[in-house]
């Protein structure tokens, strides 16, 4: 019998690990990785200059990519959306994509505190990569004030990850 694919997604702060951990999972995996960075760079690395630009071409890249990731999903290949859940309006889209094509799910929940995130955010900064979008710790904190971790009540099947 064939196993179900799955739809593996994250929440956790901005620097907290979400990526690095997308990737080893890939990989362990055989699934294919989408990381929302590379895209939005790829498509509008000229049109994203701030937090307000990021929200509107993130959602426009979604719209883009649901049916997509549908289609793969119902072709039997398990899916790595490295793309943030740190808001229940963000994880229900992650919802819409898994119920629609009755997949299983594992949100990937990382807690981190403000200085370890803070501390990785640096040394992602002085490496910057070619798809880190928002690297200052001020912008962390602009960021981090909209994070709200996962409930009891959002019926996700949750693995959560301790980092210090």
């Amino acid at each position: 019998m064939n196993q179900k694919p799955t739809l593996h997604f994250f929440c956790g702060k901005m620097a907290s690990g979400k990526s690095t951990l997308a990737k080893s999972l890939a990989i362990e995996s055989n699934a294919i990785l989408m990381a929302e960075d590379i895209w939005l760079s790829k498509l509008y690395s000229e049109e994203i200059n701030d937090f307000n630009d990021y929200l509107k071409y993130s959602s426009r890249l979604k719209g883009i990519l649901s049916q997509h990731i549908q289609d793969i999903l119902s072709q039997g290949t398990s899916i790595i959306l490295d793309f943030p859940g740190n808001t229940p309006s963000q994880r229900n889209w992650f919802r819409s994509i898994f119920e629609s094509v009755e997949v299983n799910h594992l949100l990937h929940y990382i807690i981190a505190s403000d200085d370890l995130c803070k501390q990785q955010l640096k040394i992602r900064s002085r490496n910057k990569p070619e798809d880190s979008a928002f690297t200052t710790e001020a912008e962390f904190e602009a960021i981090t004030k909209y994070f709200q971790p996962p409930t009891a009540e959002e019926k996700f099947n949750i693995k959560t990850y301790h980092k210090d």
